[in-house]
């Protein structure tokens, strides 16, 4: 009779396997988001992270086999990016009456969400590729690992930082945005377009339409601003 192990470590081999658990393992992280009443806190993105963390954690599964697994949801992020199009395409005319404001917002975001995450690691020490690394992390994933790459940064954590950016974004948009009692859709939509690059996008269109709409224009044209005047404003912190 095969032992259990053996079992196993046939299984993690396949591909479906890790694709399967992804999947599942965001389902669950959704069902407690709406069963929390969609509060921001609870993240479905940081939910799943946390309990595949602990799933390859348990099992002894390393990274590159999960990913070999799962690389098909990484590839689905470039076809998804492309799909907010549509939602672009429904509100044209709230983009062309803004169309100034946003420019501005845009410029001002893209440059201090690079400038201030390299200042703040300059002045606690970090150099070299380490810094490189953390100059697209507001930009979506895709576009981030490409701009890492050409600053000598380091792709995996950039991939990482480009996470943690979003679900933070995600998390403290909505309370933020009530704080500050700014109640324009387009302007909340935006902001975490710019700011939290696809996850923060992915909460808007949770909250509002509009919103979401606006904050794809933000996480596409910041992808683009970013990928031109990163290389310069690195260069000002080295």
């Amino acid at each position: 009779m095969t032992d259990l192990p053996d079992i196993w470590s046939y299984l993690r081999e396949g591909p479906l396997l890790w694709l399967t658990a992804t999947l599942i393992a965001y389902l669950i992280g959704d069902a407690l988001f709406r069963a929390s009443g969609r509060n921001p806190l609870v993240n479905p993105v940081l939910l799943a992270m946390v309990i595949l963390g602990v799933v390859l954690w348990a099992t002894r599964t390393p990274y590159a086999t999960y990913f070999e697994g799962a690389q098909f949801v990484h590839f689905m992020l470039g076809p998804a990016t492309v799909a907010l199009a549509g939602p672009l395409y429904s509100n044209l005319h709230h983009v062309r009456r803004t169309l100034l404001p946003m420019a501005g917002a845009l410029i001002v975001g893209s440059v201090t969400a690079v400038a201030s995450a390299l200042w703040i690691a300059k002045a606690l020490g970090v150099e070299g590729a380490t810094l490189a690394s953390l100059a697209p992390k507001s930009t979506t994933a895709p576009v981030a690992i490409g701009i890492a790459e050409k600053l000598g940064g380091l792709p995996t954590l950039t991939a990482a930082l480009v996470i943690i950016t979003g679900i933070i974004g995600a998390v403290v948009v909505t309370p933020l945005m009530n704080a500050l009692r700014i109640t324009d859709w387009r302007a909340r939509g935006f902001s975490v377009g710019v700011a939290a690059h696809g996850i923060g996008t992915a909460r808007a269109f949770q909250v509002n339409q509009t919103a979401g709409a606006f904050a794809g224009i933000g996480m596409g044209l910041n992808a683009l601003l970013t990928a031109l005047i990163a290389p310069y404003v690195l260069g000002l912190f080295q």
